[in-house]
């Protein structure tokens, strides 16, 4: 087991990135290392890799697009309304912002399902105020990922339908039949082991302040390039970048697309003159400098992730994991905890990630004794557990987006690290006494 593909290309993966090593260097590295070890030549290697770009395109380039979108709301001068609207809402203690910011994030999964999309169109405009403030931007990254996580894993709406309807689906076609209605009472207690590692966050571990420099970007020079009178008034062009951001809303929630989404409220801002086709190009350059490394990291994880499933490692990972499980249940759940955030880690999306568990995991659990309510946890659980702290998901990499678009905000040591200690390690916790007690 130890030498599996899997094991191994994640060890390198987060070793690489721990030592500070780009993530898409990381990345790169790591698929060659598990597409050697699992038999695959070289070439045959970067062929896999490269056949499987296309896997998180659509989401890249939604990434592109949000970026280009969030550079003309930001040229428009309303950041300013915006942050002159809440700064006399979040002035105080520093936990209450970190709350809200979580609050808000939980939003995005079931209210109002736009996932990451209002990451990099909200936090940069606040960082200026963040930074006066001195909140530690490790606490805010760790408020986004509780947001991007724990609804969909409890509430059935939104994403969360999604997400609770794949573990109903993959449990029943490997020959285990649960209620949906079921599943937010198997998620719960893992769901309140992350709003314990939350608490922990923002009440101890980044309750201090930290010092960040003002360092200027194509936000904060926006702001500062407008006159006191010009922040008074509203104009035409605030109203349109109102009007492009209901829009967008609209067409997320009718269309699901984020792409079809960023790209409507891009055009309405362009055709009602809020900007002139003749800036797209400065606009555009602004949007993919802000957004185009996190853009190219999905790619290249979509790829990496082909490596780890095409190969079989994944689920040869998976079956060698139940041969040391034996009739212990508490063994069972700590090792199929394990494995689901070995998987994660390298895959970064636990909606792919379920049924490639459920496949070996329902019939394992079946013949150990575990309840459909016990079995929905470990699988839900297991393929939760490595999205946040993952280099590749889009739970580290959204907040990182928002959060580093002045250079002061480390994806890994910042975002994935401190996720990962707050959220995983509950997660685990509460995921094996999840199996035990239902």
């Amino acid at each position: 087991m130890l030498l599996n593909p899997v094991v191994l290309s994640v060890l390198v993966l987060v070793i690489l990135s721990l030592a500070r090593v780009h993530v898409i260097i990381s990345l790169l590295i790591a698929a060659v290392v598990g597409g050697l070890t699992a038999g695959l030549s070289l070439e045959e290697t970067f062929t896999t890799v490269v056949g499987g770009l296309g896997g998180q395109g659509e989401t890249a380039l939604s990434y592109l697009l949000l970026g280009i979108l969030a550079v003309m709301i930001a040229r428009s001068g309303i950041t300013d309304k915006l942050i002159r609207g809440v700064l006399p809402f979040i002035r105080g203690r520093r936990g209450i912002v970190l709350f809200v910011i979580a609050g808000l994030a939980c939003l995005s999964q079931n209210v109002v399902p736009v996932h990451i999309a209002f990451i990099p169109i909200l936090i940069p405009p606040l960082l200026s105020i963040f930074n006066k403030m001195k909140v530690d931007r490790r606490g805010i990254a760790t408020a986004l990922t509780f947001g991007l996580k724990a609804p969909y894993m409890l509430v059935p709406l939104g994403f969360g339908l999604i997400f609770q309807g794949i573990i109903v689906e993959e449990m029943k076609a490997n020959g285990m039949t649960i209620a949906l209605s079921k599943i937010p009472l198997a998620m719960a207690i893992p769901v309140a082991g992350m709003a314990v590692g939350l608490a922990i966050a923002i009440l101890i571990t980044y309750r201090k302040g930290r010092e960040y420099a003002d360092i200027p970007t194509e936000f904060s020079n926006e702001v500062a390039a407008s006159t006191n009178e010009d922040k008074k008034k509203w104009q035409w062009n605030h109203y349109v970048v109102i009007l492009s951001l209901i829009v967008t809303l609209v067409l997320q929630l009718v269309y699901g697309s984020l792409v079809l989404a960023a790209l409507g409220g891009i055009l309405v801002i362009f055709i009602f003159r809020a900007e002139t086709w003749k800036s797209g190009e400065v606009v555009v350059e602004n949007g993919v400098k802000m957004m185009g490394t996190i853009a190219f990291v999905m790619l290249i994880a979509s790829g990496y992730a082909s490596i780890l499933t095409e190969t079989g490692a994944v689920d040869e990972l998976v079956k060698s994991g139940s041969d040391w499980i034996g009739d212990s249940k508490l063994l069972a759940a700590v090792v199929m905890m394990s494995i689901g955030l070995l998987v994660t880690i390298g895959i970064g999306t636990s909606f792919g990630t379920i049924p490639v568990l459920a496949a070996i995991f329902v019939p394992l659990c079946a013949t150990i004794g575990f309840s459909p309510l016990a079995t929905a946890a470990l699988i839900g659980t297991s393929g939760a557990i490595g999205d946040a702290g993952s280099p590749a998901s889009d739970s580290t990499l959204g907040p990182t987006s928002g959060l580093n678009v002045d250079g002061q905000h480390h994806h890994i040591w910042d975002t994935c690290v401190p996720t990962f200690l707050h959220y995983n390690i509950p997660l685990f916790i509460c995921g094996v006494i999840a199996a035990m007690v239902l």
